[in-house]
């Protein structure tokens, strides 16, 4: 019995037999419960029950991060260049790989390449997975019969973005975390440890000290209200980030706030001008139109300020005007970046430029990221440490104050 490659095949468990009598259980992978009872009974196992393979309630990883997308394509690329054709190099990775949304993900391209539908096209069915770049060096790579190189190409520029990813979230990561922990110490002093001091208060009769009495007053309004506080900050969260993601206006501002942040927003402006240059350079090497790469770089910036900055660069360039001369205009991109692709342009080696570009900012981001790690430890201590103090010198004044009188 042929498989037809329309059909969709499904897992699944089962127990039964051997010729010798011994009881056997496996997995068969089949369109239907008839398909594997018979390719079973072919193999000389007598199956007593057949059902399809439950899929677990809770798995650990069951989310498809772009490190699973870039390990994948790597996988991919070895096997295709190695000779193997599409749809099995897909179906070797989705059953080798333990996460079953990749497998799902997976099976679900190779059986749509397998019924004669071309890879880009199958991709762009999972926009959330692949995105424009990718999915235009992938079609680049079918014209060209290259498909191989290119997605190597794509693993090498999806290490790169998110190796700089990584970078710029471990440098914010730090001071957030400090001031999630102070919150969280001062919640507690005001919940538990301040309602004690009270009490001793109380007794002593007289007039608080004024930074006492503050903190007296925030501590009985927030065992008062506490719920309005975690209500209020947790709806405050969702409606931003609800907000956040439907509004292009909003994004633009945090964005463009980010930017002009102290120390960090020159970080998130290296970090972007070196995954611009990376994907541009990747798409241009590839032999993608610029204003075609264009268009898959400002959605590869992360960043809704250069993403309305490119989207301009890019309605520039299909006019006749030159890249270097489109990006001066918009006036976010370094000096050094636009000199770069003066040159390339000049020099007909603009890919070349573009990847020494995404090479010195990538370097300019491990430097600044290893500078802020080393100056902001102490800053973020010296922070926690006056935030708690305060709260804890305001408890002791009463007593030091009556041991004044005393």
């Amino acid at each position: 019995m042929a498989k037809n490659p329309q059909t969709k095949l499904t897992v699944f468990v089962w127990s039964g037999k051997d010729r010798r009598g011994n009881i056997i259980k496996g997995e068969t992978e089949g369109p239907n419960p008839a398909f594997v009872k018979s390719a079973l009974r072919r193999q000389g196992i007598s199956p007593n029950r057949i059902r399809k393979k439950p899929k677990p309630l809770f798995s650990i990883g069951s989310t498809i991060k772009p490190k699973d997308i870039t390990i994948a394509t790597r996988q991919i690329s070895t096997m295709i260049a190695a000779g193997i054709p599409i749809a099995q190099s897909y179906h070797a990775v989705a059953r080798g790989h333990d996460n079953p949304k990749m497998q799902e993900l997976f099976d679900g391209i190779r059986q749509e390449v397998e019924s004669g539908t071309s890879l880009s096209v199958v991709l762009a069915k999972y926009p959330l997975h692949f995105d424009r770049l990718y999915r235009a060096l992938v079609a680049a790579g079918e014209e060209s019969g290259t498909l191989d190189a290119l997605l190597d190409k794509v693993a090498t520029n999806m290490e790169k973005v998110e190796a700089i990813k990584s970078k710029v979230k471990s440098a914010m990561f730090y001071p957030i975390a400090i001031v999630v922990v102070a919150v969280v110490v001062i919640a507690c002093l005001l919940i538990f440890v301040i309602p004690q001091f009270e009490d001793l208060f109380l007794s002593f009769g007289g007039q608080l000290p004024s930074l006492t009495q503050v903190v007296v007053d925030a501590s009985r309004w927030f065992q008062a209200k506490w719920y309005y506080a975690i209500g209020g900050a947790v709806g405050a969260t969702l409606f931003i980030g609800f907000t956040y993601k439907r509004s292009t206006r909003l994004q633009f501002l945090v964005d463009r706030i980010t930017l002009k942040l102290p120390v960090f927003g020159s970080v998130i402006q290296k970090a972007t001008v070196a995954r611009f240059a990376r994907t541009l350079a990747t798409m241009f090497g590839a032999g993608v139109p610029l204003v075609d790469s264009l268009e898959s770089v400002a959605n590869a910036t992360g960043n809704r300020v250069y993403y309305n900055a490119i989207i301009g660069i890019r309605n520039d360039v299909s006019t006749g005007r030159p890249l270097h001369a489109a990006m001066t205009q918009t006036g976010i991109f370094p000096n050094m970046a636009l000199q770069m692709v003066e040159t390339g342009e000049e020099s007909g080696e603009l890919e070349a430029m573009l990847d020494k570009v995404a090479d010195f900012y990538e370097r300019e981001v491990d430097d600044a990221v290893a500078a802020i790690s080393s100056l902001i430890e102490p800053i973020m201590i010296v922070f926690l440490g006056v935030t708690v103090g305060t709260v804890v010198v305001a408890m002791y004044l009463p007593i030091f104050k009556m041991a004044a009188v005393f």
